[in-house]
Parts: structure tokens; sequence; C-alpha cells
């Protein structure tokens, strides 16, 4: 699998990266909809391994993580699960997971596992990077990219620190708070990509609260060379319940008109 340095390099454009939790809202159904997001032109996956206390996530992504844990998600399957997604078309796949997910399976096992499935990257979004070393290692020794996150509010010292420990790409949070779609972008994600592009030279992505095509133009303007879209995503799931065509329609859809302004 392609490093995403090499990935982005491959595009005259801003990457598209949707988000959705596996297993929801069963895990059937879930393997449909990430499948309908490559067609309809994913250039990487985001995906989360459902868990009982998301505190980075907003009400849309934890209603998804307890559908998935309602419909028997595990760790376990939730690996099977990426692999069958790579079976199907090798795209990169970042993995956002908690940290107590990795703990209890085992931190060698899990990252070797995760990379035997397709795996690329690990971010956990409840490590702080002062204890990225508990991740770091046994993901580059499983032959995994590390991602960590940089927020608005992310002093210039720690984000140096964050770029360095970082191999894959820094997850660039837009807004002051948690997941979920907004109908305005944060006015911070310009200077903020500017200051991680004077920073390093790993690809920078930005998510939280993009929501609409011309969010993810406006952020690609800004120079990001990823574009992540989650809680829009994965509230046309919920909001279409019962319903797996119509889920699969709109997904489609709206991943075709985002990837037609990138």
């Amino acid at each position: 699998m392609a490093t995403y340095k090499e990935t982005f390099a491959k595009l005259d454009r801003a990457a598209l990266i949707p988000f959705f939790v596996i297993g929801d809202p069963d895990y059937a159904t879930s393997l449909e909809i990430v499948k309908t997001a490559i067609d309809a032109g994913a250039d990487v996956l985001e995906l989360g391994i459902a868990f009982s206390d998301p505190i980075a996530d907003g009400v849309t992504i934890q209603k998804a993580d307890i559908r998935a844990l309602k419909a028997g998600m595990t760790v376990k399957q939730a690996l099977q699960f990426i692999k069958e997604v790579t079976d199907y078309k090798p795209v990169p796949i970042g993995l956002l997971i908690y940290y107590n997910l990795v703990y209890q399976y085992g931190h060698d096992k899990f990252f070797a596992d995760f990379k035997a499935a397709g795996g690329s990257s690990v971010l956990v979004a409840d490590l702080s990077i002062d204890d990225a070393d508990e991740i770091a290692g046994p993901a580059a020794n499983a032959g995994l990219e590390t991602v960590f996150m940089v927020t608005p509010n992310t002093a210039d010292d720690r984000a140096k620190l964050i770029a360095e420990k970082t191999t894959g790409f820094i997850y660039t949070v837009s807004l002051l708070g948690i997941t979920g779609a907004r109908e305005t972008l944060s006015k911070k994600v310009g200077p903020l990509v500017a200051k991680l592009k004077s920073m390093t030279d790993v690809p920078v992505c930005v998510g939280f609260g993009i929501s609409t095509p011309e969010h993810a133009k406006e952020v690609a303007a800004a120079g990001a060379d990823g574009v992540i879209i989650g809680s829009k995503v994965v509230k046309m799931i919920e909001d279409n319940l019962g319903d797996t065509e119509k889920i699969k329609s709109e997904v489609h859809s709206f991943i075709s008109s985002v990837r037609a302004v990138l």
C-alpha cells in the first residue's frame, strides 16, 4: 500500500476522505455503504471502531457507535470488515480509535492485525502527543503510519512536536469542539493550514464540521492535502435506517458532488 504522501502526490487535487463507523447500522449494510463511497470517488477512508465513550465525537457519531455496538460490532469483527474493504479495492484506510480498545486488544497484536487487514494508519483520538510513544513504536514496527491531531488552540511548540511525531498526515481540526455537521466553515481553517504547511512537509488534512461541497472546496483552496467528512455522511445513515438503497444513493450522490468540486 502506498504511503499517504505518495497517494496525495498522485492527485492533482485534495484527497476526498469520508469517515464511517464500522458496522453502522449493521455489518452487511455498513460494508455496502463503504463500498458505495469508494465507487463514488473516495480516495482514502477514515473508519472508526465503535466505542462506548467517544469523547471527541458529537451526537451523530455517538449514535452511530451505539447502533454498531448494538449490532454486535467488536474489534475483531472491525478488522475483518477492513479486510473485506481492502479486498474490494486497496484504498488507504486510516483508523480512528480510542486508546482503551488498543490497550485491551494488546498494542503489538492490534497493530499487526490491522496492518494484515490492509490498514494504513492509526489515530488514537484520546491519546495526548505526550504519550505518543505508547503507539508510535508498535505502529511503526507493524508498518503503519501515525496520525495525530492539531486543533486551532494548539500552541506552536506542540504543533511542531506533533508534526515531528506524525508519519502519515496531520489531522487538522477545523474548529474548537467536537465532531458534527456545521452550516458555516470555521475562519480558523486557512491560517491553521498555512501554519502547519510552514512547519512540515507531512500532508495536512482537515476535518470536523465540513458539511458541504462548498466547505470542501474552501478547505482545498486553503492548501489542505485532504478533506475529511464524517458527520454529514453518517447522518445520512441515521436519517434512512431500514432503507439501504436510499442510504447508498444519498452517500453516492454526496461523495460524487464533493469529488466534482475538488
